[in-house]
């Protein structure tokens, strides 16, 4: 019996060629897309889960509250790790500090000072801790313990790292690296590779003590007032304590260690997160790792939910449509025999034909898909869909898929009376009318609308960030960032001139950061010989060139005169506003302090600049000179003969600082990597509003169809009496024409709450205009008579005398 169910099935499906393959494509593609997106879900909701204390490790973050509002930290004090430990001694506790753009010289073991030796620039994977991190995290290693990160001037690495350093791993042990041209570290450990989908990416752990050694390099101090990013806690705390018990330690901890003489108004208090929130905690960050908010991940399921959902309804549509040519076989069946529960079944097996079949080219296409998903999403590592977890999303899918897609044309079809069906009487209101269809082609369309409205809101947003007036000159500006030590420090002036000769350089600057960054090195500070203020004002230190070669206007005052250390201070705009004072000019001549330093003149005011990217307002700032902070250099360069210019640029750096890796960047290239997520969030509305829209048209290809084959007498005796082409054109668009402004009437509301949302987190945004909306509606109508003419055109020149022979 089964067996002849399959061969009727098998038959029934080739029989019906057209009507197959689109039902094979709609639904291949769907899945496919879901597939895709489960995949990018799967993965990023998989960060750390490797970790066998995953559910009992928190992350110590930070909260500041005042007046100004409540802010958050991942940092702590570099002496909060001793005393967190003793604050809390029943967890275990380990701290890291991470050190970004780090330069790694592999030193030759016969000559330490070649400058042959190979050099690497590492953005991220460069830690400093001890051998307590190890017992709140957990790694294999291949040769060593974690004791040995107790001595200073030692290091571990992991095994890629030792490879890339040294070919084979087992002969990084008893090499020398140096690290940032000024900490020379022993190997005396190997630890097998870290999985990608991690957000504390080691790569080279160098101990602890070692960074206490260079406190003017890496900023170690004992100041409980002095918080870094980059130096962060973490606790492992046993079964049988809780992280609201922890908590409450850590308010008095923070009391006594932190808001000590502090303003009543004005704490600050540490916390436990979660190690399962950080990867999705946009308030807090970790090592500057990306993170993807929850929202995100629900946006993308339910993007992949509504992509099947109108596959499904493709195939509901295209399955009614066919059910009225199928009444008789259903009749003569129930004749001789068939029950409905039997023809139920039937139908189910020709879905689950087309749903296996679909499944199959959709693992084809995913597969095919697979290495471009980087594109989409933050995902470096090689992904596969040979894996448990994804074929069992394949199979519940391939049930999920056919019972929702089979039921009710299954029961239609099952349904039928065989009188009827024998007599030719079965009707579009027999099989239950259009109605139903109308509503899943609103839906189908109410869908597309609202990724179509998201396509055009993110494409918007992004051109307004590619075009918007940042405040400065990001146009040809290189940038060259090395480490500072004495050495450098002297070399620098002569350097600079050496730059200013080259044909092509039009200025150089020294400083501490470039204009627009993710660095938020900021402080507490008074104003005026007065308390210390209710807001931090961040920091930029820079020489006297660098307002000119980043095109910063002043609109007060001067700029500083040449210095080597903080001797006059250039505020901005913002500063000058938070502090109450009217106008720019009335800055001028007054004193501020940072950190309780000395007293610094305030000698101009300079126009607000983007400190941040866009989602962010701009941060009250003050500009100085500092000689020792200036770890980059910009050059402004013409735009003629650029590469002439940065190979000669390239000797002369080689020249000067042998030692360094000369490794350049343009200024407008950084700041397009700060909307890196955006970019992808905007390729991906792209896609799968295109997908969406594909789909749909097949869903509305199918509707029309079904109307056609129901109203094929109906057009015959309009044009008997007098209808053309395009009356009966009109006749079939004005209906779709309809539907569409429906799904529209459904689809602005919620694309506007999702769209609105998603640009809250831009301090400086594209507004909503009805352009947007009459742009997609527009284009909605335009694909809808696109596919509806095909169809209609046909129906309109069909012979009347065919239509109406059997009347």
């Amino acid at each position: 019996m089964l067996k002849n169910y399959f061969r009727i099935a098998w038959r029934n499906v080739i029989r019906h060629k057209a009507y197959t393959a689109i039902n094979i494509i709609g639904l291949a593609i769907g899945i496919a897309a879901c597939l895709l997106l489960f995949t990018v879900v799967k993965y990023e909701l998989s960060y750390d889960k490797f970790q066998p204390n995953y559910d009992h490790i928190y992350h110590v973050a930070s909260t500041r509250v005042n007046e100004e509002g409540t802010y958050y930290g991942e940092g702590v004090p570099f002496p909060a790790y001793d005393a967190l430990r003793a604050q809390c001694p029943q967890a275990k506790t380990g701290a890291m500090f991470s050190n970004y753009n780090c330069q790694v010289t592999v030193l030759d073991p016969k000559d330490a000072n070649a400058f042959s030796n190979k050099k690497f620039i590492e953005e991220t994977g460069i830690f400093f801790s001890d051998p307590q991190i190890f017992s709140v995290f957990q790694y294999k290693w291949l040769i060593g313990s974690p004791d040995v990160l107790k001595a200073p001037n030692v290091a571990v690495l992991t095994k890629k790292m030792a490879e890339k350093y040294y070919g084979k791993w087992q002969s990084a042990i008893g090499g020398l690296i140096k690290l940032d041209n000024t900490a020379t570290v022993k190997i005396a450990g190997v630890l097998e590779d870290i999985a990608v989908n991690t957000d504390f990416p080691l790569g080279v752990i160098a101990s602890y003590e070692t960074m206490k050694s260079y406190p003017n390099v890496y900023g170690y101090t004992t100041d409980f007032g002095n918080v870094t990013s980059s130096f962060q806690a973490f606790m492992l705390l046993p079964p049988n304590v809780s992280a609201e018990g922890i908590n409450k330690l850590l308010v008095r901890f923070s009391n006594e260690h932190y808001n000590k003489g502090s303003k009543k108004n004005d704490k600050v208090y540490n916390f436990l997160q979660p190690l399962k929130e950080v990867h999705f905690d946009n308030r807090i960050g970790t090592f500057g790792n990306h993170i993807t908010s929850k929202t995100t991940l629900w946006t993308l399921s339910l993007i992949g939910l509504f992509i099947i959902i109108m596959a499904c309804i493709n195939f509901i549509n295209l399955a009614t449509a066919q059910a009225v040519g199928r009444s008789k076989e259903v009749g003569i069946r129930k004749v001789l025999g068939s029950n409905r529960r039997q023809l139920f079944w039937q139908v189910i097996g020709e879905t689950w034909i087309i749903v296996l079949t679909a499944i199959i080219l959709a693992s084809v296409i995913a597969t095919i898909c697979l290495p471009y998903i980087k594109n989409v999403a933050s995902i470096e590592e090689k992904l596969s869909l040979l894996n448990l977890s994804t074929i069992g999303f394949m199979a519940a899918l391939a049930v999920v898929v056919t019972l929702l897609a089979g039921t009710y044309p299954s029961l239609i079809l099952s349904g039928f009376k065989p009188a009827l069906a024998l007599k030719n009487k079965i009707t579009s209101a027999t099989v239950g009318g259009i109605s139903l269809r109308r509503g899943l082609v609103v839906t189908q369309f109410a869908i597309s609308q609202v990724l179509i409205i998201g396509t055009i809101v993110a494409v918007s947003q992004m051109n307004f960030i590619r075009k918007a007036d940042l405040g400065f000159n990001k146009e040809a500006v290189l940038v060259l960032n090395s480490n500072v030590d004495s050495s450098v420090n002297l070399r620098q002036p002569a350097f600079k001139q050496k730059l200013l000769s080259i044909n092509g350089v039009k200025s150089v600057s020294f400083s501490s950061d470039v204009p627009s960054s993710e660095s938020n090195n900021s402080g507490n500070f008074a104003f005026d010989h007065k308390p210390d203020e209710k807001f931090d004002i961040f920091r930029k230190f820079g020489d006297e060139d660098y307002f000119k070669t980043y095109g910063l206007q002043l609109v007060a005052g001067r700029i500083f005169t040449k210095s080597d250390t903080i001797n006059e201070i250039v505020v901005n705009e913002t500063l000058v506003k938070k502090l109450g004072i009217k106008t720019p000019a009335d800055i001028l001549g007054h004193v501020l302090r940072v950190n309780r330093n000395s007293w610094r003149t305030i000698v101009g005011v300079v126009k607000d600049f983007k400190t941040n990217s866009l989602r962010e307002s701009v941060k009250p700032l003050m500009l100085a000179q500092r000689a020792k902070r200036y770890y980059f250099t910009g050059v402004k360069l013409t735009t003629s003969n650029l590469k002439q210019t940065q190979a000669e640029i390239e000797k002369v750096w080689n020249q000067f600082f042998p030692e360094y890796v000369y490794a350049p960047t343009f200024m407008d290239e950084r700041i397009n990597k700060f909307y890196e997520q955006e970019n992808q969030l905007s390729l991906l509305y792209k896609i799968f509003a295109g997908i969406a829209i594909l789909i749909s048209c097949l869903g509305l290809y199918g509707l029309v169809s079904f109307m056609a084959a129901q109203r094929t007498k109906e057009v015959g005796i309009r044009k008997v009496l007098g209808a053309s082409v395009a009356n009966i054109i009109f006749l079939f668009s004005k209906e779709f024409t309809i539907l569409i402004l429906v799904a529209f009437a459904v689809a602005v509301p919620v694309a506007y709450y999702m769209m609105s949302n998603w640009l809250n987190n831009f301090a400086y945004k594209v507004s909503l205009s009805i352009w947007v909306f009459a742009l997609a509606i527009l284009s909605s109508v335009i694909i809808a008579w696109l596919t509806v003419g095909y169809k209609s055109i046909k129906a309109a020149l069909s012979n009347p005398v065919k239509s109406l022979r059997s009347e």
